[in-house]
């Protein structure tokens, strides 16, 4: 598997080993074949499906697959998984690509569904399957296969969930029996991060869809460059969705550089051909905003995840018939309301007035409050619900009773409270400096010392305050993203609505603040108003 015959462009590793593995020696708690009968009905879709896959009708495969294979979900096995490859296999005459398409839903499925989740041996086969996926995909020649980008999105996003999910079930030994700790130490190379590396990178360099995007960023034609695999819209699409998933994967293992430029030349703040996948939207914004934030980037990610929370207000109705990623959207959702009042305690803004009213309505304004007064707890509380899983990229031998499951959130944690703690003074400071024009340091200096309730020592007191003055200075000027194909680039800019400068000990402050441009949201609200005037006369009644 993956060999050099297949795929000897991007180095494409072999896995040869993995072609020996089958589901044979899984013996299941029950044989379900002596009593089972599957239902007529799953044998007409499972017949169905195979040919519109076969034929390529991608209308039809996505209507099978968001709404008619949901249903047969709830309606027979819903609290059971579908049958497996041995009874699905007789009735679609053996088709290998079918078989591998199958059991992608099939374990998802189980991931997703089945009371007590995967079992060991069900991690593995999945990943083989992938494996088996990934190599008929990269082969020599382009291959005759059509899916959905709904599909192909969801596909490279649970192939990463997967890993994610290995990783954290391998970490919780003291959970594990001896025989699962020894079918770990077996199957050593399954789930490695490497291999996801690997196949993410080689999707991508298949389908040459960065200088793609490069050459539509530049407003020429992108098949021009797309060569021979990049033409077909599962390679590209792929490669697309890759990028998605470099992202998010970099973002789990706290490389936050790596994941912003593994977007470059992918127009974050613009809709394009590529970004018309709802969930991949909103998955790219929250980890793009995450990783800004983490890189003390806070205009760029209040920009970013304003900007996501919006798409979301205004295309709500899509996700309400989507059901399976639609928990996933729901709570990607609350993360980056978190991590915009995290970004607006440090970097205080503007932001649209639909999210200011979202945040007061659902108590985000407490939070807020109790971070701008320096209560630690709440920012450490609202960063870790906030926060992606993270995981080790190295993580140690298996060994019974060990359990370092949580040592990446920790560490984490540790580096965005360390970047807090020295920033907690900043929103007092900010308060105090707002009431005045010019203010003599000693008097900032009793106001702070009055504000901690701590005893007085004027020297002190005077040499902490020009430390803090710094800091604020320092804090409130960011890196921001003005123009250019990498989220990297920027200039540096004061984000802070408030400056100064000190002489002779005094504190001169100019407030820059903008007032707000209340024209703007009148006519916004006229020009929706008219807009959903004219849909209602075009109701017929």
């Amino acid at each position: 598997m993956y060999s050099s015959d297949d795929y000897n462009e991007g180095g494409y590793e072999s896995y040869g080993d993995y072609e020996a593995q089958s589901t044979e020696h899984y013996e299941p708690e029950y044989d379900r074949s002596s009593y089972y009968k599957m239902p007529d009905m799953v044998k007409k879709f499972l017949v169905y499906f195979r040919n519109m896959i076969n034929e390529g009708v991608t209308y039809e495969i996505l209507n099978l697959y968001e709404n008619t294979f949901p249903t047969l979900t709830e309606k027979y096995f819903e609290n059971t998984p579908w049958p497996d490859e041995d009874e699905v296999s007789p009735i679609v005459d053996n088709d290998n690509v079918f078989m591998i398409l199958y059991k992608e839903l099939y374990y998802r499925d189980i991931y997703a569904r089945v009371p007590g989740g995967p079992k060991p041996e069900q991690r593995f086969h999945s990943f083989y399957n992938y494996c088996d996926l990934f190599n008929y995909i990269l082969s020599v020649t382009p291959v005759p296969l059509e899916l959905p980008d709904q599909w192909l999105w969801e596909l490279i996003d649970e192939f990463v969930y997967q890993f994610q999910s290995f990783a954290q079930y391998r970490s919780r030994t003291t959970k594990l029996s001896p025989a699962e700790i020894e079918a770990l130490n077996t199957e050593n190379k399954a789930w490695n991060v490497l291999c996801i590396l690997n196949v993410l990178h080689s999707l991508v360099d298949k389908s040459n869809i960065k200088r793609q995007l490069e050459v539509y960023a530049s407003g020429g034609d992108p098949d021009s460059v797309a060569g021979e695999f990049g033409r077909h819209s599962l390679y590209k699409m792929l490669g697309y969705f890759s990028l998605v998933g470099l992202l998010r994967l970099h973002s789990l293992l706290g490389d936050y550089y790596q994941a912003i430029k593994v977007l470059e030349n992918i127009e974050l703040h613009k809709k394009s051909q590529y970004s018309h996948v709802p969930a991949c939207q909103i998955s790219t914004s929250y980890y793009v905003g995450f990783a800004y934030m983490m890189m003390r980037r806070y205009a760029d990610a209040i920009r970013t995840l304003s900007s996501a929370l919006l798409y979301m207000q205004r295309t709500k109705q899509l996700f309400s018939s989507r059901s399976y990623q639609n928990d996933q959207i729901n709570k990607q959702t609350e993360q980056m309301y978190h991590l915009l009042a995290i970004c607006l305690v440090l970097h205080p803004q503007c932001v649209d007035e639909s999210i200011q009213q979202v945040l007061r309505e659902k108590n985000y304004h407490e939070k807020m409050f109790k971070m701008q007064y320096g209560d630690l707890g709440e920012f450490e509380s609202c960063f870790t619900f906030a926060c992606p899983k993270f995981l080790s990229a190295c993580p140690p031998p298996i060994e019974p009773g060990a359990n370092y499951g949580r040592d990446a959130v920790k560490h984490q944690t540790q580096v965005f409270m360390d970047e807090v703690r020295q920033q907690k003074m900043l929103p007092t400071i900010r308060s105090y400096l707002k009431l005045y024009t010019t203010l003599p340091m000693a008097k900032l200096a009793a106001f702070m010392s009055a504000a901690r309730g701590s005893e007085r020592d004027a020297a002190r007191e005077h040499a902490a305050l020009a430390i803090h003055l710094l800091c604020f200075k320092h804090k409130m000027k960011n890196v921001v993203w003005t123009k250019g194909p990498s989220g990297l680039d920027g200039k540096f800019q004061s984000g802070s609505e408030l400056d100064f400068y000190i002489d002779n000990d005094m504190i001169h402050i100019a407030d820059t603040k903008v007032a707000h441009r209340y024209g703007d949201f009148f006519i916004r609200k006229l020009l929706k108003f008219e807009e959903l005037n004219r849909k209602l006369h075009h109701i017929k009644i």
